[in-house]
């Protein structure tokens, strides 16, 4: 089995939450509901862009970069896998370590993700 297979199995084994409920959840019961593609992108999100998109625990309000859904990017598929590729003055570009496929994986599943409803602070 290789590295990657081990770490999305782990991945797997960890998560619980489906990933068409949010990007934020980062999780699926074996990717229910999504094709070979978007299963693959939902893999390489949660390896790649959870750590940085995703609210660190269920109190957090703040994450570094913003939640993802099929509205990154304005919605473009072209622009966000330019985004994803290249990077911006805050974020890695990713064109080093994926192939084109996968960065298209990725945009495919974040598609798939509906835009998450503000988190309403506490007073």
């Amino acid at each position: 089995m290789t590295s990657r297979a081990m770490l999305a199995a782990a991945l797997l084994a960890l998560t619980q939450a489906v990933p068409s409920d949010s990007v934020s959840a980062q999780g699926a019961s074996g990717g229910a509901g999504l094709n070979a593609q978007q299963r693959d992108g939902w893999l390489l999100t949660l390896q790649y862009c959870a750590l940085c998109h995703t609210r660190t625990n269920l109190h957090s309000t703040t994450t570094i970069g913003p939640i993802l859904s099929r509205d990154s990017a304005g919605g473009r598929d072209d622009v966000l896998r330019q985004v994803i590729a290249d990077g911006t003055p805050n974020m890695p570009g990713f064109k080093h370590m994926l192939e084109p496929a996968e960065i298209a994986a990725i945009a495919a599943y974040l598609k798939t993700v509906p835009p998450q409803p503000p988190k309403q602070e506490k007073h």
